[in-house]
C-alpha cells in the first residue's frame, strides 16, 4: 500500500535545516504579518507587534500602537507614541522601559526630544548614565514600569490578544486599541475604590 501524497503548505520545498527569513516564509492568510523571534532560544513566529504607552500612578494605558514585527520597531513606536502624547510640551517628561529600549541611538533620540529615558540598564555597554540613574525619579520609574505587564497579560487572557481574529495591520491595531481600552475600564471599579 503506497503513502498518500503529502498535504503540507510547502510539499514540494524542503527547508529542513535553513534559517527561516521573512524573504523565505510568508503567511498564506496575512500578508502583513512577519516572522519574529521575541527572545534568544525562541521558535521564531509570524506576528504583529503591539506597543502601550502606560501613565505610571493609575497604570491606565494612555497610548496604544500595533505595527509590523522588526527589531526596531519597539524603540521607533515608543519614540512615535510620546511625540503624539505630549506635541510641544514644556514639562519634562520620562519613560520607563526594559532593557530593549537600552540602544545608545534611542535615548539620544528622547534626550533630543527632552525626554528622560528611565530605561533599565544593560549590565555591559548601557546607553543610560549616572546622570539619570542618581535621582529617586528613576528607581520609581524602574519599580512601576512592570505593571505595563499587567495590561499586556489582561489584553492576552481576557482581551483575546493572543490570537488575532483579524487580519492586515489596520484591523489588527484597531482590535488591539480597543482591548486596551477595555483593559482600562476593568481596571477603574478599583482605581474608583481607593
Amino acid at each position: 500500500m503506497s503513502r498518500p501524497a503529502s498535504r503540507s503548505r510547502n510539499a514540494e520545498v524542503d527547508f529542513r535545516g535553513q534559517k527561516r527569513t521573512n524573504a523565505t516564509h510568508a503567511s498564506t492568510t496575512d500578508a502583513d504579518a512577519r516572522l519574529y523571534r521575541k527572545s534568544p532560544g525562541t521558535g521564531a513566529i509570524l506576528c504583529f507587534i503591539g506597543h502601550a504607552v502606560m501613565e505610571n500612578r493609575s497604570g491606565l494605558a494612555v497610548q496604544g500602537d500595533l505595527t509590523h514585527a522588526d527589531g526596531r520597531a519597539e524603540r521607533k513606536a515608543a519614540l512615535d507614541m510620546m511625540h503624539r502624547h505630549s506635541p510641544g510640551s514644556t514639562r519634562q517628561l520620562t519613560l520607563g522601559a526594559d532593557k530593549a529600549y537600552d540602544a545608545a541611538g534611542f535615548v539620544a533620540d528622547c534626550r533630543r526630544a527632552c525626554i528622560t529615558p528611565h530605561v533599565a540598564q544593560k549590565a555591559r555597554f548601557s546607553a543610560i548614565d549616572g546622570r539619570t540613574t542618581r535621582h529617586k525619579g528613576y528607581a520609581l520609574s524602574q519599580k512601576h514600569r512592570k505593571r505595563i505587564e499587567e495590561l499586556f497579560g489582561w489584553s492576552k487572557t481576557v482581551g483575546g490578544a493572543a490570537q488575532t481574529l483579524y487580519r492586515g495591520v489596520e484591523r489588527v491595531r484597531f482590535r488591539f486599541i480597543l482591548t486596551l481600552a477595555a483593559a482600562n475600564l476593568a481596571r477603574l471599579p478599583r482605581l474608583l475604590a481607593i
